[in-house]
């Protein structure tokens, strides 16, 4: 089927990572930030330019398009979704993608700024990839296949198709959306609009890795109010709410609970933010584990220790706020097990092993899952995400554009 495709993966994924989209949590629109609409325009110019006559961008920074069936049998309505923002954490301005073809296996010293190296034994995946063609960026910014790999395996799924008239598809809705990394990717989200039966982000790292579950998730804020005085004339009176805020912060736990103590099953509490004044401060944490039930407990420790540090600091007063985020996707798509079922054939029939994983953290799809969107998530080759060693194959993007056109297939197969 793929023999004598020219893959157009790969220079649409520089093409786009040099977009700047990074969003902003302390922003309170809709998206975050104006910027991800540049990509958002492009990609509706790219789509309209191969057929897609109704792809269009709304107010709030969604793409929606629609490649239509080519089979006449009922076929399910299947979205694909990818994100098209960046992670706050690194800059995604004026990115340099650089590929090194033919990755020798080795170390990778990125040229803007040769003190950062991606060492092949902290990557064991990185290694195994040896003979590919990896895109890096220069050294100063993230790289953006996290989610932009996504983006690109899905337009060339697109392009595939349209070029390939006589392959049998149902309707396929596309949708890219804004703000993932902060958490806000589907808030506004017009799933009438979408008319999708269920769904596949292309969010996931290794190649072949097909991710039915996901962290569930809460975020948890407490504001501490101290008592302001002049600093000269504060015995007795003054009470910093800084101070307070930081010892909180200094009676989580040092050796467990924590994302850099923890892995596999084990959930963490994760400080993200604090800012304040000595009058007030605040400091925000995220609260993540596979066991829904396992949250309230995380956050009943919390309030335990806001209640020693307010006990430490005698006057001092706080405020909890504590809001759902996401919730584990396995709770809804083991009730649809052919929606992972077949995704796991297309991977087989794309020559490689099935790896279902959990994901420890969440996607678009944790939240759609839970709107009446079964959406579990595919693998894209994106790695080392959120920073300046982030990487990506391109023979694991071609994968993965295999691996959704097979899948495609598939459910026109078995209606």
């Amino acid at each position: 089927m793929f023999e004598n495709y020219a893959f157009t993966v790969a220079e649409r994924f520089l093409r786009y990572v040099r977009i700047d989209t990074q969003s902003d949590p302390q922003s309170k629109t809709q998206p975050s930030t104006e910027k991800q609409k540049d990509l958002g325009r492009l990609l509706v110019q790219e789509l309209q330019s191969v057929g897609l006559t109704d792809a269009e961008i709304d107010a709030h920074g969604y793409v929606y398009a629609t490649l239509p069936a080519t089979t006449t049998k009922p076929t399910p309505v299947i979205c694909f979704c990818a994100h098209m923002d960046t992670a706050p954490d690194c800059t995604g301005q004026n990115v340099n993608p650089i590929v090194h073809q033919n990755y020798d296996g080795g170390d990778i010293v990125l040229p803007d700024d040769p003190s950062q190296i991606i060492l092949a034994r902290e990557h064991p995946y990185l290694a195994s990839r040896k003979g590919d063609d990896i895109i890096t960026a220069g050294g100063t910014t993230l790289l953006g296949a996290d989610d932009k790999a996504g983006v690109a395996v899905i337009m060339d799924m697109v392009h595939f198709f349209v070029g390939h008239p006589e392959l049998e598809h149902g309707k396929i809705r596309i949708l890219f959306t804004p703000d993932e990394e902060i958490g806000r990717g589907v808030d506004k989200v017009d799933l009438t609009k979408l008319g999708a039966d269920f769904g596949y982000t292309l969010d996931a790292g290794e190649r072949g890795t097909l991710e039915d579950e996901t962290f569930s998730a809460d975020a948890f804020s407490v504001t501490f109010n101290g008592i302001s005085a002049h600093p000269g004339y504060g015995k007795d009176k003054l009470v910093n709410a800084l101070k307070v805020a930081a010892h909180f912060v200094d009676l989580l736990p040092k050796d467990e609970w924590s994302p850099e103590t923890t892995e596999g099953r084990y959930g963490f509490v994760h400080p993200v933010r604090m800012s304040g004044i000595a009058e007030k401060a605040s400091v925000d944490l995220i609260v993540r584990d596979f066991y829904t039930f396992k949250l309230k407990a995380y956050e009943d420790s919390l309030r335990d220790r806001v209640e020693e540090a307010l006990a430490a600091f005698p006057g001092a007063t706080a405020e909890i706020t504590v809001t759902e985020q996401y919730r584990n996707m396995k709770e809804v798509l083991d009730q649809h097990p052919a929606i992972t079922g077949y995704a796991a054939e297309a991977i087989a029939r794309a020559g490689l092993d099935v790896h279902r994983s959990s994901a420890r953290g969440g996607t678009d799809g944790s939240r759609l899952s839970f709107m009446g969107l079964p959406c579990p998530n595919v693998f894209t080759g994106e790695m080392a995400f959120h920073g300046k060693h982030e990487y990506v194959s391109i023979q694991d993007m071609q994968k993965a554009v295999e691996t959704i056109v097979h899948l495609s297939c598939i459910w026109a197969e078995n209606v």
